[in-house]
């Protein structure tokens, strides 16, 4: 096991002639025996970067770091890492067995310490019953243990994933989530998962990189990018449903500080703790998650009056959406069961303290924006 460091890692290809930046400057430092999550969507860098770590791809600028050494220049089979390819990429003429053992075989390692490493393996993924099956004869999430096991025995100090779970359905995905996490906790080697599913990247990570075109938005904890967003970019893109984000004005009615939709439908106090960072007439790009909006029956200053457009009774939950104007739809999710119908009248209580507003030229968060002038 090892810590994975990228310093100011770039990497440029040309397309017709011109450059096209796919990673821009990335620095992450992940440590030792943690679970990291690349998380972005298609193509962000995630995999790029991915593949730079595994030596699949030249570093264009920048240096990779595994413990302390400088990897940029190994070869990928001197970097000591293991990697599962999305497509599982086995041996089809190969059994299980074989293609577990193969790159132990190719190190010329014995035989009988090869049978002792691929059953060790195979016991700690649940595939020991498929030692003598061929790849053609198994499912999606049979294969992805075999993909892991095969990167596993390597005994790397660092595991790739390469979209891992990408080929499965629903449930088997689900399953292969919880296998994943138990495994890492059980081997504790530091991981490197690339996906563009965010609830994928909450479930299994210690700590998310989100990417978006090439650049590094945040790291930090599954709740420190849920809860404190650092601009629009990764408030939209954690959370499902996700957050809610539309257009607001600044306005002064009876000395208080007021936001209002473009077509006043919505208007409600501007919190306290966004009281010296709003300006009178500047227009912001308001967040709330769906679960941070309440259905109430008293009034107060975060409390608004609308009709339903569309319920949805999903059992466990209530979902109810507010048409605010042609291109925004405000969203609610309740864990109490409500009958709505459309055109029902409707009052909903914003949580003050749970309110995201962005600067709307540079989608940062108000307050960092503000920090960063």
């Amino acid at each position: 096991m090892a810590e994975l460091i990228l310093k100011d890692v770039c990497k440029i290809y040309y397309k017709n002639k011109k450059p096209v930046e796919a990673v821009k400057s990335l620095n992450l430092k992940c440590r030792d025996g943690e679970f990291v999550a690349l998380l972005g969507p298609s193509g962000c860098g995630k995999s790029t970067t991915l593949r730079m770590i595994a030596g699949l791809e030249d570093i264009t600028s920048g240096d990779i770091y595994i413990g302390d050494r400088r990897i940029n220049d190994l070869h990928p089979k001197d970097r000591n890492i293991g990697l599962a390819f999305e497509n599982y990429a086995l041996y089809p003429p190969l059994t299980v067995y074989d293609n577990i053992g193969f790159n132990l075989r190719a190190k010329k390692i014995p035989e009988k310490q090869i049978k002792e490493e691929i059953h060790k393996i195979a016991e700690l993924l649940d595939i020991t019953d498929l030692l003598d099956m061929k790849p053609a004869a198994l499912s999606g999430g049979q294969k992805q243990r075999v993909n892991i096991a095969r990167a596993l025995i390597r005994r790397p100090e660092v595991l790739l994933l390469d979209e891992p779970l990408s080929h499965l359905d629903g449930k088997v995905r689900q399953k292969m989530r919880t296998e994943i996490k138990h495994l890492h906790t059980e081997i504790n080697c530091t991981t490197i998962i690339v996906t563009h599913d965010q609830l994928e990247a909450m479930a299994l990570a210690d700590r998310i990189a989100i990417i978006n075109q090439g650049v590094l938005q945040q790291f930090g904890t599954p709740l420190e990018v849920f809860n404190n967003p650092v601009n629009e970019f990764v408030a939209g893109f954690i959370g499902e449903p996700p957050m809610n984000i539309f257009n607001v004005v600044a306005i002064m009615e009876n000395g208080i500080l007021h936001f209002k939709t473009e077509n006043s439908l919505i208007k409600f106090v501007v919190p306290e703790k966004y009281i010296r960072f709003v300006k009178e007439g500047e227009k912001y790009r308001f967040g709330i998650r769906p679960t941070d909006i309440t259905v109430c029956r008293e009034d107060d200053s975060y409390t608004v009056k609308t009709k339903v457009s569309v319920f949805e009774n999903l059992g466990e939950e209530c979902r109810i959406h507010i048409r605010l104007d042609n291109d925004n739809i405000l969203s609610v999710v309740s864990s109490e069961i409500f009958h709505f119908k459309y055109g029902d009248e409707i009052k909903l209580k914003f949580n003050p303290e749970r309110i995201h507003i962005f600067d709307c030229k540079t989608g940062q968060r108000i307050e960092k924006a503000l920090q960063m002038t």
